[in-house]
C-alpha cells in the first residue's frame, strides 16, 4: 500500500529554515508529482507547493514564493520542502500528498486537495516570533 511519512518538522525561530522530507513507499514514485499542503490550528488544509514528475516544473501558493523551495529525489523515493525566512504564520502541520493523475499529460500542475489522494500522517512546524 501507498505510505508518505514525513519528517524535519519542529521549533524554529522567526527568520529561521527547516527542511521537510517526505518518504514514499508503495508506488512507483516517478510516475507522480507531488505536493505540500499545511494546516494552520482552525484553518482549512491549504496548497503549499507541488512539483512535476521529472522535478522540471514546481509552483506554490503567493505567501511562500521566494522562501520555500520544492525538490524531489526520485532515487530515493524522496520529496523535500526547503522553508527559509520562516514566519510566525507558517506554522501549522505540513502534509505531503501523492497527485492522483499520475502519468496523465498535459495537466498543470494540482493546487486543490481533490486532485490529490494519499497522504501523509503530517509534522509539525512552529514558529516563535
Amino acid at each position: 500500500q501507498v505510505q508518505l511519512v514525513e519528517s524535519g518538522g519542529g521549533l524554529v525561530q522567526a527568520g529561521g529554515s527547516l527542511r521537510l522530507s517526505c518518504a514514499a513507499s508503495g508506488l512507483t514514485f516517478s510516475y507522480y508529482a507531488m505536493g505540500w499542503f499545511r494546516q494552520a490550528p482552525g484553518k482549512e488544509r491549504e496548497f503549499v507547493a507541488a512539483i512535476s514528475r521529472s522535478a522540471i516544473t514546481t509552483t506554490y501558493t503567493d505567501s511562500v514564493k521566494g522562501r520555500f523551495a520544492i525538490s524531489r529525489d526520485n532515487t530515493k523515493n524522496t520529496v523535500y520542502l526547503q522553508m527559509n525566512s520562516l514566519k510566525p504564520e507558517d506554522t501549522a502541520v505540513y502534509y505531503c500528498a501523492r497527485d492522483r493523475r499520475g502519468l496523465r499529460r498535459g495537466l498543470g500542475l494540482a493546487t486543490t486537495l481533490d486532485e490529490y489522494d494519499y497522504w501523509g500522517q503530517g509534522t509539525q512546524v512552529t514558529v516563535s516570533s
